[in-house]
């Protein structure tokens, strides 16, 4: 009985420790345009990366970018700048940064914020009649940002 209480202790511990490991929108902490911390607190997997990348209804980020390691995605789009080399010339801190809100790092950037969930300019209610009210889930969650930065990190020169 005192064993499973005390596995029930640390197994209550270690949920909670996961569950607080998540970092939300509204508390990332950027550095020059870089987030040094990992948003969910699990690494990123490549292959789920390459999923959201190449996406349209989650990153989508092969409509505006290419890069070599992506040829064989459909519709390489050429908005963005080539990724080919991404790796080298970004930490993954800035990968991170980027994928997570451009924005930070380049003012004018046309790419969306993908973990962000407040603070948009918005046309408003007036025009749409469909505007949402802040905070709105973001496009990406923490893991899946995680992840397209996993796949980041394979794209060398």
């Amino acid at each position: 009985m005192k064993r499973q209480i005390i596995f029930g202790m640390v197994a209550a511990a270690f949920c909670a420790g996961a569950a607080m490991a998540e970092t939300g929108p509204a508390n990332v902490e950027y550095t020059d345009g870089a987030i040094t911390q990992s948003l969910s607190g699990t690494p990123g997997n490549p292959e789920e990366g390459k999923v959201v990348f190449s996406t349209a209804s989650l990153g989508n980020c092969v409509a505006c970018h290419a890069a070599e390691i992506t040829k064989d995605l459909p519709f390489p789009g050429d908005v963005g700048p080539a990724l080919d080399g991404a790796a080298d010339r970004w930490t993954e801190a800035e990968l991170r940064g980027l994928v997570s809100n451009a924005k930070m790092t380049f003012e004018g950037t046309v790419m969306p914020a993908f973990y962000k969930s407040s603070g948009y300019i918005r046309p408003g209610n007036n025009y749409t009649g469909k505007a949402g009210t802040e905070p709105l889930a973001p496009i990406l969650n923490a893991q899946q940002v995680e992840d397209v930065v996993a796949f980041l990190l394979t794209f060398k020169e």
